[in-house]
């Protein structure tokens, strides 16, 4: 067990969570007092917020893809396959639970997305950080979904399936371009960050 007390603050995940509970709490208080949830659940509202959430969730869970040191990770004598892949779907699991239980407690279910869209969302964006992660070391990592949350936000309506990719996020749950890029995004992340690592 101490290993896995190791492995985590090694990864600064008490930081990273403590980023993640702040956001999701802050963002809901504010779509709370500022009548944010449209009065219905999930896709009534404005998707842009829980998008955020969930965002800035998965760029703070971005800081742990990157060990402290890269020599050591790739030559110690363990599994970091199933590890890598376990902490990144983790890391996605973590950040839409955190804001699920948020709303939950906050007695507004779906006031911030329904489940579908928190799920989908979640795993999506965490996928892309671990892309990120593979492609240009962990402490890069955030670059990839802040980018793409920023061409969402200002993007013009999705009406082509191409622009319905790009703009996936946003998009209510259930619609096909938006749940099938999730999940590539989710798989191609994974595979990547787990076999290749975060690049030195």
């Amino acid at each position: 067990m101490r290993w896995l007390a190791l492995y985590l603050r090694s990864r600064q995940v008490p930081a990273a969570f403590a980023v993640v509970v702040i956001s999701a709490v802050a963002v809901w208080a504010l779509a709370r007092d500022g009548g944010g949830s449209g009065g219905g659940g999930g896709g009534a509202g404005d998707p842009r917020l829980p998008v955020l959430v969930l965002a800035a969730g998965a760029m703070a869970v971005s800081t742990g893809l990157g060990g402290q040191d890269l020599a050591l990770d790739r030559t110690a004598a363990i599994r970091w396959v199933p590890r890598r892949a376990a902490h990144v779907l983790l890391a996605g699991a973590v950040v839409a639970g955190v804001l699920l239980t948020v709303q939950a407690m906050g007695g507004a279910d779906g006031a911030m997305g329904t489940t579908a869209f928190v799920v989908r969302d979640s795993a999506g964006l965490t996928g892309l950080v671990a892309l990120g992660a593979a492609l240009s070391g962990g402490q890069y990592a955030w670059t990839l979904p802040f980018a793409w949350l920023s061409f969402s936000f200002f993007a013009p309506p999705a009406t082509s399936t191409p622009m319905q990719v790009a703009t996936w996020m946003l998009l209510p749950p259930g619609t096909a371009p938006g749940t099938w890029t999730a999940l590539v995004l989710t798989v191609a992340g994974t595979t990547a960050y787990a076999f290749a690592g975060p690049r030195r």
